[in-house]
């Protein structure tokens, strides 16, 4: 039976419509599940739009790094979600992944740990698999180039350390940074991530590459091979 108190988000108050309330406070003011109801326009016959976007936060922890791993299929579980409003929902996120990427590559130099990981936990903290990138790097520490050397499955990726400095010598890249992720969220490097850093590095000395650092990342932390002394 239809709950008759039930009321749609054109009979609520004005300040407490999601659009109304970003247009005259500030998108600041907004709820997450606001910011939600925006992106989908409308909820169903039964439900607003802003109690949907409560549901599907809710089911996740209200955990927004948990809704943009969500794909079409995830989302289209909940009624009220079509394919359209799904794709909604994940372009935004995706915007705003790319927005925080950008945001790191503004750093002109690699000058620690913490700016690498700002760099690469937009392309690597969110993935359910395994990825091995390199960054390289000029004489004066800044990014030349960026590539995905490896995709893999869940527990690991295969790395071609001829494929790695042929590039380095195409960019004439004096060192590079190698970063992979782990989607089991474990920090502690494996022996296989100790044998190919250390191979990897010895590779690069007979070349006159340095190999300044390797970064396993997770979705909100790091473990860093200099900073650990372990490179």
């Amino acid at each position: 039976m239809k709950n008759e108190n039930h009321l749609t988000i054109k009979k609520w108050n004005e300040d407490d419509r999601p659009r109304e309330k970003l247009l005259s406070k500030g998108k600041s003011v907004l709820s997450d599940a606001e910011l939600v109801a925006i992106l989908i326009g409308s909820g169903s016959r039964d439900e607003s739009a802003v109690d949907l976007s409560k549901r599907i936060l809710a089911s996740i922890g209200n955990n927004l790094n948990a809704l943009a791993k969500m794909s079409v299929n995830n989302l289209i579980e909940f009624k009220g979600i079509g394919e359209a409003k799904a794709i909604s929902i994940i372009t935004a996120l995706e915007l705003g992944r790319r927005r925080r990427l950008e945001e790191a590559l503004a750093q002109p130099k690699m000058n620690s740990s913490k700016t690498v990981f700002e760099i690469m936990q937009p392309i690597l903290g969110d993935l359910q698999h395994e990825e091995f990138w390199v960054l390289y790097l000029n004489n004066s520490n800044a990014i030349v180039d960026k590539i995905q050397l490896s995709k893999g499955g869940i527990t690991g990726t295969l790395v071609d350390t001829r494929l790695l400095f042929k590039k380095a010598m195409e960019l004439t890249a004096t060192s590079v940074i190698l970063a992979h992720n782990h989607p089991s969220g474990t920090l502690k490097p494996s022996k296989a991530d100790k044998d190919l850093t250390k191979k990897i590095k010895q590779a690069g000395a007979t070349l006159d590459i340095k190999v300044l650092d390797h970064l396993i990342i997770t979705e909100k932390a790091y473990f860093s091979f200099a900073d650990s002394r372990e490179i």
